[in-house]
């Protein structure tokens, strides 16, 4: 087992179709763990395991392997470029220490391709990008560059850089040693062919090599003085100049290639243990300590008290395998561990090293490992788990709320109780689904990330657990709010146990800002209330956002209770969730209660002369266009959308583009309806 200092924790990610998947085939395939490189177009990627994802030649769920490099061990997590299923993309960059963004060279920086690498800022993870399918007419490397500047804010400074013949990508530059790699056709480019650049190759990459060495200066100082006095700076000092300021974020090395076509991928690996991070070279984890809520951290090391975040949970045939990024100390087989999150201690039954769908039992797993483990039971994806004798509890993962929703229910009555459990069970694996049963209907509402993520939740429904359902249009989950500031007092009169209790609650409701949640203010606390009558009065507040004054969950409020008197004497804790319920929805009522509907960040790629015909369905549909970018090959439209306009869109587009139009859509906010 090499040193923790020899670890590398690193995601793939990127825009869909911009050759993550087709990539990582490769890093396998070099590293000596596969013997033949798998395909997406072919459905035989070994990352690409599920049937779903075969078939359609898309990645869904994340998957994770390992590899050795340059006597580095690298543990890879190549994830999906879809947006429904981004959560996958946000739990994995949660316990990664760095990661490989691939931009596609004609494409350049795309809408997913922003979200991830947003993503990635917010977790202050060091970033390499790989600029792929530079052997396609229209590709741009220096486009490409301009963009992450321009839309990303990003510095990206060439290390490798692509070198044309006749018009065509034939190889790379290496611009720390300033020679030419060049990949052998016939061994799938397994064989990197090295030489000295020639002087026209030198001219063509001459501003690429200048713009590495000011990056270089930039964040050493031994190397700022070696540069500024004019002297070779020397190719250790080089790399790692290049290695702290990567650490750093100041600046993001980039890399040429063409990874269908097996070249320029030996470099990004050597990349990723030159200049991504250890585990010890990323900040201490830092989380509290449960008993007594003071700030606690944890140093990378095997001897520190064993940590660790449940990042992912993978149910198959009925058995779980909980996916763990180890923190500090280590675990063996057999050991109990405690959830902070749940109260309880679990045992540890069988650790794995996960090769995509394969597993390798190990005993023990250490600090900077990221493993599997059986035999839990409570786990879910976001928990701490560490040593009974010393607890604490990180910060858990972001997991968005779902926003398309469809009616399931299944052929038979009989089934019933089993696709509930069933979908129960998929939503403990997907945090992102969501299950509910309408109480006037008794219909069940399955919810997700998007239209794309329901349909393989229903195909895995038949597939896997031998479940068919009927299913109904989406549905678009609204939320409600209030316009203005409404007031009111309630009074709750109710023989309860033999005593008639009369409870009177005041509070108000007031407009809170887009994404703020429900908000109740601390004043209820300072009411001199029995504790429990306190709590109850804040479940009843919590109970009546649950339908609101329009029948919707209700969001983006804040809500001070001022008074809460038993005019009877006799008080009550039932009475007084009952009183703040109806307190609250007459105040929402006041307050001139209306719905918020999602709306949708849609871009759309098409041909210049549909571009008119676009922007006027975007017009009927209630959108609203923020952009035209207008490009070589076809014109980039950003536009906002209801989302209940957008069902069905990829139809309408294809007809109003002759099948030439693509469009991308994520989550943008709620607004009014």
């Amino acid at each position: 087992m090499p040193a923790i200092e020899r670890v590398r924790n690193i995601g793939i990610i990127a825009h869909i179709d911009a050759g993550k998947t087709t990539f990582t085939e490769r890093v396998l395939f070099y590293a000596g763990i596969t013997h033949r490189m798998g395909e997406v177009h072919d459905g035989d990627a070994q990352m690409d395991y599920l049937p779903q994802e075969r078939e359609r030649g898309i990645t869904i769920t994340a998957a994770a392997t390992h590899f050795s490099w340059l006597g580095a061990e690298i543990h890879l997590i190549d994830t999906p470029g879809h947006v429904d299923f981004t959560i996958e993309v946000e739990r994995s960059l949660r316990v990664l220490d760095g990661a490989v963004v691939i931009f596609e060279g004609v494409a350049g920086v795309e809408a997913q391709s922003e979200v991830v690498w947003r993503q990635a800022d917010r977790h202050r993870i060091p970033r390499l990008a790989f600029i792929n399918k530079l052997d396609r007419p229209g590709a741009d490397f220096d486009r490409v560059i301009a963009e992450m500047k321009k839309k990303l804010g990003a510095r990206g400074v060439p290390v490798t850089a692509p070198l044309a013949e006749d018009g065509a990508f034939r190889a790379v530059a290496d611009l720390l040693t300033m020679e030419r790699l060049e990949f052998s056709e016939n061994g799938k480019g397994a064989e990197v062919r090295r030489s000295p650049l020639d002087a026209d190759d030198a001219r063509q990459v001459a501003s690429y090599r200048e713009a590495l060495l000011e990056a270089a200066a930039d964040a050493d100082d031994a190397a700022a003085e070696k540069y500024l006095a004019g002297e070779e700076i020397s190719l250790p000092l080089l790399r790692g100049a290049i290695r702290k300021g990567t650490i750093a974020a100041r600046f993001f090395p980039v890399f040429a290639g063409a990874a269908l076509r097996n070249k320029g991928i030996q470099p990004v690996m050597d990349g990723i243990v030159h200049f991504l991070p250890s585990p010890v070279e990323v900040p201490s984890a830092k989380g509290d300590d449960p008993r007594t809520g003071v700030p606690a951290k944890r140093e990378p090391g095997p001897s520190a008290p064993f940590s660790a975040l449940v990042f992912k949970v993978l149910i198959e045939e009925g058995r779980r395998t909980v996916y763990l990024r180890i923190y500090s100390g280590k675990v063996a087989e057999g050991d109990i561990v405690y959830n902070a999150a749940t109260g309880e201690q679990e045992k540890i039954s069988r650790l794995f090293r996960i090769h995509a769908a394969k597993k390798e039992r190990i005993t023990e797993a250490r600090a900077g490992d990221i493993v599997g483990a059986a035999g839990m039971k409570s786990a879910r994806t976001g928990d701490t788990l560490s040593d009974p004798e010393a607890p604490i509890i990180y910060e858990s993962i972001e997991i968005r709320k779902p926003v398309v929703s469809i009616v399931v229910e299944p052929r038979t009555l009989r089934d019933m109780d089993r696709l509930r459990d069933t979908i129960r069970q998929m939503a403990d694996e997907d945090p992102t689904l969501a299950l509910r049963e309408d109480a006037d209907t008794g219909q069940i509402i399955l919810s997700g990330m998007g239209e794309l993520h329901l349909e393989v939740v229903v195909e895995r429904l038949e597939r896997d657990f031998g479940l068919s359902v009927r299913t109904g249009r989406p549905q678009v989950v609204y939320r409600e709010t209030v316009a203005e500031a409404g007031e009111a007092e309630t009074v709750f009169e109710r023989e309860i146990a033999e005593r008639q209790v009369s409870v009177k609650i005041a509070l108000s409701v007031r407009p809170g800002p887009r994404g703020s949640g429900v908000k109740i203010s601390g004043r209820l606390r300072m009411l001199s209330l029995p504790g429990d009558v306190a709590d109850a009065v804040e479940q009843g507040i919590r109970e009546g956002t649950f339908t609101g004054r329009l029948g919707y969950p209700v969001d983006d409020v804040a809500v001070e209770v001022s008074r809460v008197e038993f005019l009877s004497g006799v008080s009550s804790p039932l009475a007084a969730k009952v009183a703040a319920v109806r307190a609250f929805l007459a105040a929402c009522e006041k307050g001139k209660a209306f719905l918020l509907e999602p709306v949708m960040e849609v871009e759309i790629h098409v041909p210049d002369e549909f571009l008119g015909g676009v922007i006027g369905d975007i017009n009927a549909r209630r959108g609203r266009v923020t952009l035209v970018d207008r490009r070589q090959e076809a014109s980039l439209l950003t536009a906002q959308v209801p989302l209940r306009e957008m069902f069905g869109y990829v139809t309408a587009l294809r007809s109003l583009s002759q099948g030439r139009g693509t469009h991308r859509m994520k989550f943008s906010h709620y607004d009014r309806a």
